[in-house]
Order: structure tokens, then C-alpha cells, then sequence
């Protein structure tokens, strides 16, 4: 606690310093490609990276800000699992990271009181979203994403061309629904179905227990995000979630009967060519580029009201901060190197290659195309929707359940049998909360 006084004192002395080392009327400052702003001279930059796999190219980046700017950037990089610890050890240090990540609500819990407020700064004003911005109880911004992942419906558009519609077409739910099951209807003369197998194994059912199932919290929040698990959810958009996990299982290469042993390759099936629709995440790029290089992400359609404006499901944990404890200097560097990172065409190229995308409106564009796709929305206007699946209360439990209920309407879809779904899925979730917390 006293730590955490004493951090704060530091943050507002600091802060009056910085604003007025910046005129008082811009806390960011600006990124100069010749050295950055005046306020930034005698300063340096120190980044905590979350991110292992991405430690050569930060490295590469560091180097070429150095070339460019003469301000030193050190990048050290946490080993996999040991960022909290590190992140504790570094800033009892006497120069502690001026850039470090603070990914979630715990996070901000334990570190709003270190973490400069970045509300109309510099880098701030660069993300063309919101959606992955944390803020502490008094509203202020603590941290921002710099990079995340995305799930939707993953669609090949040349079977879909193939089945005499287009991706114009899809723009709600009653435009998937229709393509959908003529695509279904006509499967026998395609040769190829509309919708991969929809598994209920371990191996699977994490895409709709999981995965879809966020479609009915993301608008239970009625447009305010949840910053920590509530204690009962309503339910009042079960029926949108029931409207599309119908159309994917009644519309699949493999009968609903069949689901829960599970045994199909829902990946290999989409690349083999054998469906047009799959439930997945950007994630499977990768995989599958060779095969469906045109495949693109479609968001969750199903039937809310202005959905049109809908974008794809995404998420991060990894969140930028700026040490409040750092000296007015290191602070007016580090926003200058972060405005550089997502505006500089070479630095931003490096950093979308290795984290796939940034939402930022001046970074380059991303190279994993279902990335891209999200990045896309975002620009357009369309609203993100945000992992609030990720409060799910005693998530294995809950999940389990509703696999069980899952698999009893699965084998006879009838209103008995999706009551008790809603109950798995609403009743459940009070239950499990109340076992996680007591």
C-alpha cells in the first residue's frame, strides 16, 4: 500500500512536469522521424516485453530507432509464464521499465497506480478502436492494445462463388441463413457442404461453448463492457445464440446426432474443400493460407438488431503502459517511440509481421489476412465484440455442463431440450459463480 501512495504522489508530480515540459496542451507529444520531440532529449526508452516469440524482431526494432533517432530503446523480454514476476522485480529496480504491459482487469488492479494516464495522448489518438483500452475505477486509461487475436465464422468465398452467391450477400443473419442452406440443400450437386462438423468432444466444443457463446454476453452487456465477472447473467439473447448455432449444426457435413464422440477434423475439412462456412479463429491462418488463399472472417450474425454495423470477435492481453514513476524525459520518450512503432512504414511492418495485427490507423496492414479482416471492421465503423467469454465463472464446470446439455438437444432438438441448454447456460452461470466465490 505504501508502495502504491507513494507511486501515486509520484504520477502527479510527474505528470504536472510532463505536461508542462509539453506546453500543457498535448500529453503526448509528437514523433519526429529525426529524433522525436525536444521534450524527449536526454530521455530513453526501457520495454518490458510480454511477448517471447517476438524478442528478435523488438530487438531489430530497438536498433533501428537507435539509427534513426539516437534514443536508446532496451527491450528485455520476459520468459513464457513469468511476465507478473518479472514485472514485480524490474520496478523495485532503481530504472524500471518506462513501457510495460498491463493486460487485463487484475492487472490493472495491481498496477493503475504505476501506469501514466494515456486519455488524448499522442498514441492514443493513432488506434482507430477502443475496444481494448483498460481503465481503473476512476476512468483512467491505464493501457492500451497493441496487438490481438479474433474469432468469428471463417468463410471460402470461392465456394461460396461456386454456389452461385457472393460475400454481398452477407451482410446479417437472414443473408447467412439463406446462402447457408442453399448451400446445405444443394450439398450432394456441389460437392461440399456449408458448415464443417460441429464437434461437441474436448477438441471442439470450445468453439461454441466457448467461442460462440460470446455473442450472447457481448450483448447482454448492452454496451458496457464487464470489468469483472457478474454474479448472474439474464440470458436475453439466448434466442440469437440458439438462431445461429442451428444454422451451423443443421447445415454441416455431419449430422447432429453425431456430434458429441466427436472424431472429425473440422480444420482439415475446410481446407480439404469440403465446406464453405467453419466456426474458428485468426489463428488458423496459418494453416490454412495455401489451401483457401481468399479465405476471409465473417462476424457471429444472429438476428440483433443492426448487426450490419457488427465486427468480429476480438481480444488481447497485450496492453501497453507508461511507467508514471519514470522521469518526465523517459515518459516523453517512450510516447515518442510508441507513436513511431505504429506510424514509421518500416517499424510497423516489422511488428504487424511478428503480432498480426495493430489497431492502430497508420500501422501497416496486417499479413495474416483474417487479421486484416477485424482491422477492417474496426476501420469501417463497425463495432468490436469484446471477449467477455472470458469472465465465464469456474470455466471448465461451466462449460462441461453445457456440453452435456448441448449434446441432449443436439440428439433431439426440441423445446424441452433447449430449456434445459438455457438452463446450463444462465442458471449455470449463477451456480458456478457462486462455487468460485462462495
Amino acid at each position: 500500500m505504501k508502495r502504491k501512495v507513494l507511486a501515486l504522489m509520484l504520477a502527479a508530480v510527474m505528470s504536472l512536469a510532463l505536461l508542462a515540459g509539453c506546453g500543457g496542451d498535448n500529453k503526448g507529444g509528437g514523433s519526429g522521424d529525426e529524433g522525436g520531440s525536444p521534450s524527449a532529449a536526454g530521455g530513453s526508452v526501457y520495454w518490458l516485453n510480454f511477448k517471447p516469440e517476438s524478442d528478435e524482431v523488438l530487438q531489430n526494432v530497438a536498433k533501428l530507432y537507435k539509427e534513426k533517432t539516437g534514443v536508446d530503446v532496451k527491450v528485455v523480454t520476459a520468459a513464457a509464464g513469468t511476465y507478473n514476476q518479472q514485472l514485480n522485480a524490474e520496478m523495485d529496480k532503481s530504472n524500471p521499465p518506462t513501457m510495460f504491459v498491463i493486460g487485463n482487469q487484475a492487472g490493472v488492479k495491481d498496477w493503475a497506480d504505476y501506469a501514466l494516464d494515456l486519455t488524448g495522448t499522442a498514441i492514443a489518438n493513432e488506434l482507430n478502436t477502443d475496444a481494448y483500452n483498460l481503465y481503473d475505477e476512476s476512468g483512467k486509461l491505464v493501457s492500451i492494445g497493441y496487438c490481438y487475436e479474433c474469432y468469428g465464422i471463417i468463410v471460402n468465398p470461392d465456394l461460396v462463388e461456386k454456389a452461385g452467391h457472393s460475400m454481398d450477400e452477407i451482410k446479417n443473419f437472414d443473408g447467412l441463413k439463406a446462402v447457408v442452406e442453399d448451400i446445405h440443400a444443394n450439398a450432394a450437386t456441389l460437392g461440399f457442404d456449408a458448415f464443417t462438423s460441429c464437434d461437441m468432444d474436448g477438441s471442439s466444443s470450445w468453439r461454441f461453448t466457448g467461442h460462440m457463446a460470446n455473442l450472447e454476453y457481448y450483448y447482454e452487456q448492452e454496451g458496457k463492457a464487464w470489468t469483472e465477472c457478474p454474479a448472474t447473467i439474464t440470458g436475453k439473447y439466448m434466442e440469437n445464440f440458439k438462431n445461429l448455432y442451428d444454422l451451423c449444426i443443421n447445415n454441416s457435413l455431419t449430422d447432429p446426432k453425431d456430434l458429441a464422440t466427436g472424431g472429425h477434423d473440422a480444420s482439415q475439412e475446410f481446407k480439404d474443400g469440403k465446406a464453405a462456412f467453419q466456426v474458428q479463429g485468426s489463428w488458423e491462418f496459418e494453416g490454412m493460407k495455401d489451401s483457401v488463399p481468399n479465405a476471409t472472417m465473417i462476424p457471429y450474425y444472429c438476428g440483433v438488431a443492426g448487426e450490419e454495423k457488427a465486427g468480429l470477435n476480438c481480444g488481447t492481453e497485450n496492453c501497453w503502459a507508461i511507467n508514471a514513476k519514470a522521469s518526465p524525459e523517459n515518459q516523453q520518450a517512450t510516447m515518442d517511440f510508441m507513436v513511431w512503432c505504429v506510424t514509421d512504414p518500416e517499424a510497423s511492418r516489422m511488428l504487424v509481421d511478428t503480432f498480426g495485427v495493430m489497431p492502430y490507423k497508420n500501422a501497416a496492414e496486417s499479413t495474416n489476412a483474417l487479421l486484416a479482416d477485424a482491422n477492417e471492421y474496426s476501420n469501417n465503423g463497425c463495432y468490436v465484440m469484446n471477449w467477455a467469454t472470458n469472465f465465464q465463472p469456474n470455466v471448465d464446470d461451466y462449460r462441461a455442463a453445457l456440453v452435456s446439455a448441448l449434446n441432449q438437444y443436439n440428439a433431439d432438438q426440441s423445446d424441452a431440450n433447449w430449456e434445459l441448454v438455457r438452463t446450463a447456460f444462465v442458471d449455470g452461470w449463477a451456480t458456478q459463480y457462486q462455487a468460485a466465490n462462495g
